[in-house]
């Protein structure tokens, strides 16, 4: 055997003898994880049960893995034993929300609804408002949508689904300790205020008063005056062996039938005992029924004589009975087992408000109770819809948001279907039977009904819906009709303005060259669409060049995180056999979905953690809070959560790193996956003062600043930490800024720089600090501030570094300090922006289009380049570089930027039309609003 061959035998037995260690140490991890604590998790939600079918595979997983290691000569190949991924492995999903082909269009319209829209019957057109603007995927805008419509909200119906909704948002069901009847202060989300019904125009901004009990009786006090109930006389009603004597003409005036049986022409109008054995009342709620005919009131009764009153009240139509009784049961319903309990019996009195009372706790307590039999069988069924509506209680906005939560929970479950034909039967309107007729179509085609999905997708666009020929399509496609699903797309892009999806969805039915021309077509026109990074990401991968799709993955998840191209560049990483970049990625995905599953459903991304592990070098403590520290400083924020994520898997009570968790996936602009951080950095909290900072945090960030603070002081007064200090100094800033509330912002950031905390968090402190002193014309201090900040490695200060200089004009030091940030930041798209403000016209343009290429998103550049044109007298270029943006980046600056354009071009119409759309947006915004009242008036001369 020559020397060549015997290197080539021993380089086999060492990958044979590596493979026999790799399965020893498989075998021994199977055993020490038993499949129960295999599927354990730490998130939020549990694994829904209906999804268990996915775990079922799971043995077989690793059954794989094992036997792939055993014949494979690669390491690389053990963990991925379903291959390398394949194009025809993905497709873009039908997006769920309703589309607009023209969205500006759509805006303007809306806000005209708005406005011409009595203030009590709005509440309808903000939901309407939602639907349309729930594409933007920005949790603060649509939170902004819901608060409208509840405070707009007449009827008590609209007040408790509304109030729940928000609650569901802020997802108050995962604080532990946190009761369904717990609101924040403010009357939009209580439930207490929920049950009055009328109309409030400020209760947006009021707040409640959850420590004084409603009196939902009070109304209903001396409704009976003593002139009421004709003859005066007793009347003794007898149940079995007892009796209960009454005053004859007060009980006549409870009702028509009962005064007709006492003074008209019944056999009862002459005698003076009556037996009420068989009515259904006890001889206690019969004395209940005699104390409120004389005096109008009802007094702490319990529950079953309170029943027993609304059942008397219903059978002889006692209103003003029925009503104190209703009213008082409903303020007695305080939990969630009562609620089940009395759902039924409210149903079939007709109790309206109890029916309400009822329906709140079990709406505030979702998703939690979402498939309690008892809670389908309220709301599921044609029978259940139809015995709500009896009462008032069955709408689409009820609907609306229970299948929202179903849709969230589990898409493909019985429960979201026929939740969702309940929502197509409560639409009336046409964007109503749009959104119902679409979301059930995509439910039914995930489900794989395509005849059934292709239907509701049809009925969809007959309601007006143009993009639901998406759905049309891709039922087409599976069905085996590629070329008419294909001549669909064609007929859309020649009928209506091209956009991004269309050649994205075209994309799919297309062969050879033109497919990847329209994948290419989609980016250009819309960069935010991930779909064809993936794909052209994985004809590279088809073609052996993993190292240029893991480049072209990198393009997309530099400005925004989804967990689909994490686990590709993971896949990627795995197949390079770098296994420290697959582990970083597929920590950074779990990060933002717990549970989610590999390799198209059949791999858990926590158990492939472990098993990639067992190839790279452990980290200590230490060694994970130098990583973080290093990672941290390079604006790394992808491989900081994943340090983050291993140190929470050794260390997963410690809150303070939840709370770092959450700061780095706001900067990521994952805002669900930063509240839970949030939320559960509150739930481990170990102290009071502690746990009142991160409930401040979650305020703040859900919109309520006073809130926020008062949670700050409140854990100052209980301990002097860094953190209840930074967050009052933070939600302080957050207003306009005088000379006074500018040096008390200063004295709160002192303060917190004097507790103890570490170099991360401090290095915040003084870049903010730094601000402050910037605002405050305090140069020096703030250099001063940004130089300490630098030391420990708070890498952004060189930022407000380059500001104190160009503000020095140091124009020079300043375009310096922007370049160390770009050389040290592995996110470079803001520090380009930045750097651009402190050079020449055409080195600015370089750097803004390098800012662009990073991150599409980021609308100043655009907006620069805009202004540029129209300085330059190129109008129409002005506009397309705008048009271009706005059609996959509606932003408000750019909106209004257009609109002034098309005001000083004179077309008027155009310029109404985009300040509208701005409006729609944000209407309050002062410079919109100046635009909007300008040009409406020119507009109204052309006309």
């Amino acid at each position: 055997m020559s020397t060549e061959s015997e290197g080539k035998q021993e380089s086999c037995e060492e990958r044979k003898s590596r493979f026999v260690s790799l399965i020893r140490q498989l075998s021994h991890t199977m055993r020490g994880l038993k499949l129960k604590d295999c599927c354990k998790t730490t998130q939020v939600h549990a694994y829904n049960p209906s999804d268990s079918s996915k775990l079922g595979d799971y043995p077989t997983t690793i059954n794989s893995i094992l036997a792939e290691s055993a014949v494979s000569l690669s390491t690389a190949e053990s963990f991925l034993p379903y291959g390398l991924p394949r194009t025809h492995l993905f497709e873009p999903p039908v997006e769920l929300c309703l589309k607009s082909v023209d969205f500006v269009e759509s805006l303007a319209k809306l806000y005209r609804k708005v406005e011409m829209t009595q203030d009590f019957d709005k509440s309808l057109v903000y939901l309407e408002q939602y639907a349309l603007l729930y594409s933007l995927g920005d949790p603060k805008l649509l939170r902004r949508c819901l608060q409208s419509a509840r405070q707009h909200a007449v009827d008590v119906h609209s007040k408790v689904v509304l109030s729940a909704w928000l609650r569901f948002e802020r997802r108050e069901d995962e604080l532990v300790g946190s009761s369904a009847l717990d609101c924040i202060g403010r009357v939009v989300e209580c439930p207490k205020a929920a049950l009055v019904h009328g109309y409030d125009p400020n209760s947006v901004f009021d707040h409640c008063q959850c420590h004084e009990m409603y009196d939902f009786d009070g109304n209903n006090k001396n409704l009976l005056s003593s002139e009421k109930g004709g003859v005066a006389g007793v009347v003794c009603f007898c149940i079995g062996n007892e009796q209960v004597n009454c005053i004859r003409g007060k009980i006549a005036a409870l009702s028509g039938p009962l005064k007709s049986m006492l003074y008209g022409d019944f056999i009862e109008s002459d005698k003076e005992r009556i037996d009420f054995t068989h009515i259904g009342i006890s001889v206690d709620g019969m004395r209940a029924v005699d104390f409120f005919s004389r005096t109008g009131r009802l007094d702490s009764y319990p529950p079953n004589i309170l029943l027993e009153l609304l059942s008397f009240a219903n059978r002889f139509c006692c209103e003003e009975m029925k009503s104190a009784s209703d009213c008082y049961l409903a303020s007695l319903v305080s939990d969630i087992d009562e609620a089940l309990l009395l759902i039924d019996y409210a149903l079939e009195e007709r109790a309206h408000l109890l029916v309400a009372s009822c329906l709140q706790l079990m709406l505030r307590e979702l998703p939690g109770y979402l498939y309690n039999p008892k809670v389908l069988n309220t709301f599921c069924s044609s029978e259940a819809r139809d015995r709500l509506a009896t009462v008032g209680q069955a709408s689409f906005l009820l609907y609306y948001f229970l299948s929202q939560v179903a849709i969230e929970d589990n898409m493909m479950s019985k429960v979201t279907i026929m939740l969702l034909e309940r929502l197509k039967e409560c639409a009336s309107e046409r964007w109503q039977k749009a959104l119902a007729l679409h979301q059930l179509g995509c439910v039914l085609l995930e489900r794989k009904d395509y005849k059934e999905a292709q239907h509701s997708f049809e009925m969809a666009i007959e309601a007006g819906h143009i993009y639901s020929v998406v759905g049309v399509a891709r039922t087409k496609f599976k069905q085996g009709q590629r070329f008419l699903a294909s001549e669909l797309i064609n007929g859309t892009i020649s009928e209506y303005k091209p956009t991004g999806w269309m050649y994205q969805e075209r994309s799919l039915y297309s062969l050879g060259k033109q497919k990847i021309l329209d994948v290419n077509d989609a980016t250009r026109l819309d960069p935010t669409l991930s779909f064809p990074y993936k794909y052209r990401a994985t004809v590279m991968v088809e073609e052996s060049q993993i190292e240029a799709a893991i480049v072209e993955i990198n393009r997309f998840v530099g400005f925004k995180v989804s967990p689909d191209c994490l686990e590709l560049r993971a896949w990627c990483s795995i197949a390079l056999e770098d296994y420290q970049s697959a582990i970083r990625d597929i920590r950074a995905l779990l990060t933002l979905e717990p549970n989610y599953m590999m390799f198209g459903g059949k791999t858990r991304a926590d158990h492939l953690v472990e098993l990639l592990s067992l190839h790279v070098q452990p980290w200590s403590p230490a060694d994970c809070w130098m990583q973080l520290y290093d990672r941290w400083s390079s604006v790394d924020d992808i491989g900081s959560l994943a340090v983050i994520h291993q140190m929470l898997i050794n260390d997963p009570g410690r809150s303070i790193l939840r709370f770092r968790q959450s700061l780095l996936l706001l900067r990521l602009n994952c805002q669900k996956a930063a509240m839970r951080s949030l939320r559960l950095a509150r739930n481990h909290s170990t102290s009071t003062y502690e746990r009142l900072v991160y409930e401040g945090w979650i305020l703040y960030d859900t919109g309520h600043r006073e809130e926020a603070l008062a949670k700050a002081e409140e854990s100052i007064s209980l301990q002097r930490s860094f953190e209840a200090f930074f967050l009052k100094a933070y939600a302080l800033a957050d207003a306009t800024l005088d000379s006074e509330s500018s040096s008390y912002i200063i004295q709160l950031l002192e303060e917190a720089l004097k507790c103890p905390s570490d170099g991360l968090r401090k290095g915040q402190a003084l870049n903010n600090l730094g601000s402050i002193y910037v605002d405050c014309n305090k140069l020096d201090l703030a250099a001063d501030c940004y130089v300490s900040a630098l030391e420990i490695k708070h890498t952004r200060a060189h930022q407000g570094l380059a500001r104190v200089y160009h503000l020095k004009n140091d124009r020079k030091a300043a375009y310096e300090e922007m370049t160390k940030l770009i050389d040290k930041a592995q996110n470079k798209a803001s520090a380009y922006e930045k750097r651009s403000e402190y050079c020449d016209r055409d080195m600015a343009n370089s750097d803004l289009s390098m800012a662009t290429v990073l991150d599409p998103l980021r609308t100043y550049p655009y907006r620069y380049r805009a202004a540029v044109l129209m300085d330059d007298q190129r109008e129409t270029e002005a506009v397309e570089e705008l048009t271009r943006a706005i059609s996959f980046k509606p932003d408000l600056q750019m909106l209004n930027l257009r609109a002034a354009f098309h005001e000083s071009m004179t077309d008027f119409s155009r310029a109404l039309q985009d300040s509208e759309a701005a409006l729609c947006l944000d209407p309050n915004h002062k410079d919109t609003l100046d635009l909007y009242s300008r040009t409406r008036i020119q507009a109204l001369k052309n006309t």
